[in-house]
């Protein structure tokens, strides 16, 4: 299964990630950056007064393989 890690700073400057599961796996750039733009502009992510997604650092899809031994 393929996830897609959007990764964000903070407004205190740390890097933060938010990772979805079931996302369509031919999501381009323009519509990537759009929806975390979207997200940034929102401001409903906080924490301890901290906005978590207040800058747009990339994107990447993460995909995990799995070799069963026995």
């Amino acid at each position: 299964m393929k996830r897609l890690q959007l990764r964000f700073k903070t407004a205190e400057g740390n890097k933060k990630n938010l990772v979805l599961s079931y996302v369509k796996s031919d999501l381009d750039q323009k519509v990537t950056q759009e929806a975390m733009e979207k997200i940034s502009a929102s401001k409903i992510f906080e924490k301890d007064t901290v906005e978590l997604y207040k800058e747009i650092l990339g994107a990447k899809y993460i995909e995990r393989v799995e070799t069963e031994v026995f």
